[in-house]
């Protein structure tokens, strides 16, 4: 990455955690974009080179923290080599992501209407630069590699993440029914299920 496209991305980036911090601290509805770009320290003119309106640079912001989230994952899976089967390596990435979620109640709250397909739609085929593999590069690259062949493996994602959402934001945010690490155990097993019930025979 050039020096040129490094300054845009520095912005780019500056706007989208001015516009998180924003968001979290005095909510979508009551922070305007002038309040972004003053907060971020750039011209307004540059809000309008990388985002249409608010709308917008709140939906690139559900894609830019759930890239973070999941490539933080990856990453994390990249030094457990004795991790090797597919569904073991989803599995980690899973328990990797709950516990940052976790540990990060802001983001749980911006994304309470994301936590679901959209969440992990939208960071689909984001890049934060050229030179990385996108969230469904990583996963078509995993699946190619695994024990088993599934049908449909992006209905069985979508199953996943379904299920994951669904029964994990309540556990996060306020401990109902049981806290996180108590609902995980049964939460992973019925994934298991799912994984078994899309192999193909």
């Amino acid at each position: 990455m050039g020096k040129a496209e490094h300054n845009k991305q520095q912005k780019r980036d500056s706007l989208l955690e001015s516009a998180f911090s924003l968001f979290i601290d005095n909510g979508f509805n009551k922070t305007s974009i002038s309040d972004i770009v003053n907060h971020a320290g750039v011209a307004k003119g540059t809000f309008y080179l990388y985002f249409k309106d608010k709308y917008d640079i709140r939906n690139h912001l559900i894609a830019h923290k759930a890239n973070q989230v999941f490539r933080f994952a990856y990453n994390e899976l990249s030094v457990h080599p004795e991790i090797s089967q597919f569904e073991d390596q989803v599995m980690f990435m899973i328990d990797h992501i709950l516990d940052q979620l976790a540990n990060n109640l802001n983001l749980v709250k911006l994304i309470a209407k994301h936590l679901s397909w959209g969440f992990f739609k939208n960071s689909l085929y984001f890049t934060p630069n050229d030179d990385q593999l996108s969230v469904y590069e990583i996963y078509e690259d995993l699946l190619k590699h695994a024990e088993y062949s599934y049908r449909s493996p992006e209905l069985m994602m979508y199953t996943i993440i379904e299920l994951i959402s669904g029964t994990s934001y309540n556990a996060i945010l306020y401990q109902q029914p049981v806290p996180l690490d108590e609902l995980k155990p049964h939460l992973y097993e019925t994934v298991r299920g799912v994984f078994r019930q899309y192999r193909e025979t």
